[in-house]
């Protein structure tokens, strides 16, 4: 029987290029990339982590005969029942004797494989003893040097006698990143950055580049499931106390509610905040598995010295930009130092998972927030801790999951899950929160409607079916309140968020999707009579649709369309439109893409966000508002089988402007031009 199966799956599967299962899942990528870091409004993310993750899983795919559950997890692709129907359908056939097997695991579709299709292999056992011995000698090493710069020369760059605020350093950022990599088993890396404006071997950056970063991370040697030296990230249950590697929120995929990840990963990124410096170590003993971290690293902050009073010095806030351009920032740099301690443990058995975690703060300076009403609960003081108890378990066709946290003071947070395979053609996913305004985590990132864990109470519901083959729809709603103040909400508040998805692929030639999303939530308005401030309820409405159409194995075309109306009576709407032309001739050195983009918005309100194709391992999602013009055209040639290059040009028009930006980064005329060169050098 397992014979046909694979037989009458590979008949299937020729028709069905790996090309178009990588194109696949590269849209989906983008996707939730895109939501993830929506409310950003930076152009670029500094963590790459996860692109380099994937990147090196369709270098090096998983093994489908060796895979175990945290290996699994990692791709970001499989619900957890998924993962235990194909490791229950391991178990019990044995080992799989071709990829083409994957059709006959329950509950897996042809759109579930197509997705994993290009991570994953199916090989004989290897010896263990013989990888450890060739870990350190037989990987691979690379060599990224990234160079990108605005044309244009902003206000920072032209400073006059009467000011001292400007930008002392070039107006180019540089990064280098060394990586080693042996089979996922074992990797170092050393990565330096220098930010645009930064000075650069002179002035406050004697050693060169602003930032410096190394890491070593051992896998599977014996007892030690994970060994961290250097710059790593710790994830903790469902990201109540601690989440640092990148994690999703709302979005079109509504079932991925869950985080799953390993505790310790290595930390290679530019990001200059969302990390620990130190050491971290994972046993794994049969059902038991235990992990312990301490780091020690100085930290960016704003300072305070009252010399008027017997006050001890503080820092106001925590700085997160990792810039040190001007005085001021450079002033900040490194101002606080954090010492951080912690752990888990945990227990597996079958398809339950218990985990008891914990984790510690001491600051060298206090930390004083303004005394503003919405910061009565914010972090203060020199120490604080976080503990807590996560949990999921699989039952059928339903797998729970949650965290139960409390912090020193016993402010407490809740969030429990569920998601149901109701059908073969129909999943469900259920999530309650209800978190303390007093409840305060560093570098935590739960599935909450805040960017952070804090003051929320709300219930999210989400569902996805396939009614047919080449059709799905996807919709989930969200209700939520907030039972203290906010930034700009001066008084307890409530709202909800609604999205539909319907998306309809009828051959591998076209993909179609169309969105509707809508929320209300509250904002602060102006009485002009009482001067005043007054809470009411802001409505948005989002229709987004998109078209691709392969027209060969090249060639790719692509159409977005968007609106957005924000308000009632005073209402902004914001419009985008974008073509894109995708080029990636199969067995050539070179490729390419182009996008021409034209939006108009009526203020910030009604701003629209847009994934951009970027260089390998970097992405942006700029921010677009009033009126104009952006195109961009990237191209990639691999000059030899271990050198490749990547150039990038976009530029930005406002029509009938004639200043662009503010402050230092305002910058004279209506054009704004990025350009990024990039190498890569595999030895």
């Amino acid at each position: 029987m397992r014979l046909i199966t694979t037989i009458a799956f590979f008949i299937f599967y020729v028709f069905n290029t790996y090309a178009q299962a990588t194109g696949s899942t590269t849209g989906n990528v983008e996707q939730q990339l895109e939501n993830a870091t929506a409310g950003n409004a930076g152009e670029e993310i500094e963590d790459d982590s996860w692109l380099q993750q994937m990147e090196r899983f369709v270098k090096e795919p998983i093994d489908l005969n060796e895979a175990v559950e945290d290996v699994l997890k990692e791709l970001h692709v499989l619900t957890p029942i998924q993962i235990q129907q194909l490791l229950s359908y391991r178990k019990l056939c044995g080992a799989f004797i071709s990829i083409y097997e994957l059709q006959g695991v329950p509950g897996w579709d042809i759109s579930i494989i197509k997705k994993i299709r290009p991570f994953i292999t199916v090989s004989d056992h290897s010896s263990t003893l013989k990888l450890l011995r060739t870990r350190a000698g037989q990987g691979d090493h690379s060599l990224l040097v990234r160079l990108s710069q605005t044309l244009e020369r902003s206000k920072g760059y032209r400073p006059d006698s009467s000011t001292t605020n400007f930008y002392p350093g070039s107006p180019q950022k540089i990064f280098v990143r060394y990586t080693y990599h042996f089979k996922n088993l074992l990797q170092w890396g050393l990565l330096a950055e220098k930010d645009a404006g930064e000075q650069f071997f002179k002035g406050k950056q004697k050693l060169g580049f602003d930032f410096y970063s190394a890491h070593i991370f051992l896998q599977n040697f014996g007892n030690i499931r994970s060994l961290a030296l250097g710059d790593f990230t710790v994830n903790l249950g469902q990201g109540l106390i601690q989440w640092q590697s990148l994690a999703f929120k709302k979005g079109s995929d509504v079932i991925a509610i869950k985080r799953d990840g390993s505790v310790l990963r290595p930390y290679h990124s530019a990001g200059e905040l969302n990390f620990h410096r130190g050491i971290g170590i994972t046993l794994e003993k049969k059902n038991w598995q235990a992990t312990g971290f301490v780091s020690y690293k100085k930290i960016d902050a704003n300072f305070v010295a009252d010399s008027l009073s017997s006050q001890e010095a503080f820092v106001s806030s925590l700085q997160t930009s990792g810039y040190h351009r001007t005085k001021s920032e450079v002033e900040d740099k490194g101002v606080q130092q954090q010492l951080v301690f912690g752990g888990n443990f945990s227990y597996r058995h079958k398809r339950l998972h218990v985990g008891v975690n914990g984790i510690h703060y001491s600051f060298r300076l206090p930390v004083q927030k303004s005394p503003d009403p919405y910061n009565l609960y914010a972090l203060s003081g020199k120490t604080f801790s976080n503990y807590s108890i996560d949990y999921s378990y699989t039952f059928k066709n339903m797998h729970f999951f949650g965290e139960a946290a409390i912090t020193g003071n016993l402010s407490r947070a809740l969030l429990g899950g569920m998601i149901i395979s109701v059908s073969s053609f129909a999943d469900m996913a259920l999530l309650y929160r209800n978190i303390s305004p007093a409840y305060q985590a560093l570098y935590a990132n739960a599935f909450t409607e805040n960017s952070n864990p804090v003051n929320e109470r709300g219930f999210y519901a989400g569902l996805s079916i396939r009614p047919a083959d080449p059709l799905r729809i996807d919709t989930y709603v969200d209700l939520f309140k907030f039972p203290w103040l906010k930034y700009r909400v001066d008084g307890p508040s409530s709202g909800a968020d609604f999205l539909i998805q319907l998306s309809y692929k009828p051959n591998k030639q076209l993909e179609i999707y169309s969105r509707y999303h809508s929320g209300v939530k509250a904002i602060n308005t102006e009485d002009g009579h009482l001067n005043l401030h007054t809470v009411t309820a802001q409505a948005s409405r989002d229709w987004r649709a998109q078209v691709n159409f392969r027209v060969n194995n090249a060639l790719t075309l692509r159409n977005r369309t968007e609106l957005l109306w924000v308000g009632t009576e005073e209402r902004e709407q914001g419009f985008l439109t974008s073509f894109d032309v995708v080029y990636k001739p199969a067995l050539k050195p070179y490729s390419g893409n182009l996008r021409i983009q034209y939006f108009e918005t009526g203020g910030y309100n009604s701003r629209l966000y847009a994934y951009e194709n970027d260089v390998l391992y970097s992405f942006s999602i700029p921010v677009f508002y009033d009126k104009g013009y952006r195109y961009y055209v990237n191209i990639n040639h691999d000059i030899k089988k271990n050198l490749s290059l990547w150039l990038r040009w976009s530029q930005t028009i406002y029509p009938g402007k004639n200043v662009i930006g503010s402050g230092l980064d305002e910058i004279r005329g209506n054009t704004k031009t990025e350009l990024r060169v990039q190498a890569l050098y595999n030895f």
